[in-house]
């Protein structure tokens, strides 16, 4: 598995850990408080995520890496998934309002997260809570006190609203509240330093405040960079279709890596192995990338198994032990293969997916015969027609 690549030695030096994580950080709220707190007791160090979709992504890898860093120093990692919060969704660089996801679809969405933190995380030795351990248990007294606390034109302040307020774009009352709601999260856990990525710096900055305004000593926040997705344009997200997801087949995974583009190898290659070297040949590296976050997410014989799908595939043309799906049509393949409708739908209005080396340009598509679906540059499978 993939324990020896990410989790850290725990021979390493709690000055050396303390160097990586300075390094790292794209930024350090309040640097002589996190110095201060650094050389003296247990600290207390959040990372919060909302399950706003099924699984966890390889972005995720950098905070919680980091998560895992602090352990190996003798700090309490903790753990908030936002089961309230994730109903509301961040509106953290939205351009419009967010769709609000039900109680249940929040729970479903939430079954895997801390399985899959666990290939980062000593999991035994985290504290984990859901924010609605507190949140569904308040009063509507206890918000009012908390929502008086702030302004609304302070909320606004933040860059994401700005914007939107300057293209005419709505903003929900909800959206405006939940920098309230994740800022509570720091109260409730104690929060010492919390961590997040740059986009979260309004809300890691809520969190101080919120710690303020109940009486608490300011947590210091550490944003970390964020990954560019597959697209190489914009941060790597499950609803940009730019994600290499946690639950994504060896195959996929391999396929991802290889689209990577060439002048985002080195930030990828933080994940799995920082001593990467720009002077191979961008197909060897980029091979080799592949190959570690396969095995990072899965394990070495699935890696190999999968570079040769794809060496196969792809570098002599000839696929092969492709997966069987028995499917009428295009309207239930999506089903078959665990793919949204919509994500499909998107994939065939961009002329990504073939059957027999033939684009498909509906979703209303039948299939004539037995035969070879592609779906994006690197999946396969072997439809057998149902009648």
């Amino acid at each position: 598995m993939m324990g020896s690549i990410m989790k850290e030695k725990n021979k390493k030096s709690r000055g050396s850990i303390a160097k990586e994580i300075l390094f790292y950080v794209s930024e350090i709220i309040d640097e002589k408080s996190f110095s201060k707190r650094l050389r003296g007791s247990r600290l207390r160090v959040k990372f919060g995520i909302d399950p706003t979709s099924p699984d966890l992504h390889i972005g995720h890898i950098i905070p919680l890496r980091m998560l895992r860093r602090f352990q190996d120093m003798g700090h309490d990692a903790v753990l908030v998934i936002g089961d309230f919060t994730g109903m509301i969704g961040d509106p953290s660089e939205r351009g419009n309002v967010r769709q609000v996801l039900t109680e249940k679809e929040v729970r479903d969405n939430m079954k895997k997260y801390v399985v899959q933190a666990s290939r980062i995380l000593d999991i035994k030795k985290c504290e984990i809570h859901y924010n609605g351990e507190w949140f569904f248990k308040k009063k509507f007294s206890f918000f009012a006190d908390m929502f008086s606390k702030f302004t609304v034109q302070r909320v606004l302040e933040r860059d994401d609203f700005q914007k939107r307020l300057q293209a005419g774009s709505d903003i929900s009352v909800l959206e405006i509240l939940y920098p309230l709601f994740q800022g509570y999260d720091s109260v409730a856990v104690k929060a010492d330093i919390e961590i997040g990525g740059t986009d979260q710096k309004f809300n890691l900055l809520m969190g101080r405040k919120m710690q303020r305004r109940f009486g608490m000593p300011e947590q210091d926040i550490i944003t970390l960079p964020l990954l560019i997705g597959t697209d190489g344009i914009k941060k790597m997200s499950k609803s940009f279709g730019n994600s290499i997801n946690f639950s994504d087949t060896p195959n996929d995974i391999f396929g991802k890596g290889m689209s990577i583009p060439d002048n985002l190898l080195s930030s990828y290659y933080k994940l799995v192995d920082e001593n990467f070297s720009e002077e191979k040949p961008p197909m060897e590296s980029k091979k080799r990338l592949a190959f570690l976050l396969t095995e990072l997410l899965s394990d070495k014989r699935k890696a190999e198994q999968a570079k040769k799908y794809f060496e196969d595939a792809f570098q002599k043309g000839k696929p092969r032990d492709l997966r069987d799906i028995a499917v009428h049509s295009m309207g239930d393949t999506g089903k078959a293969i665990g793919m949204s409708q919509s994500e499909l739908r998107r994939l065939i209005k961009q002329g990504a997916v073939e059957f027999e080396g033939e684009k498909i340009s509906s979703f209303s598509f039948e299939y004539p015969k037995d035969g070879v679906l592609r779906i994006g540059k690197k999946t396969f499978f072997q439809v057998k027609r149902k009648k």
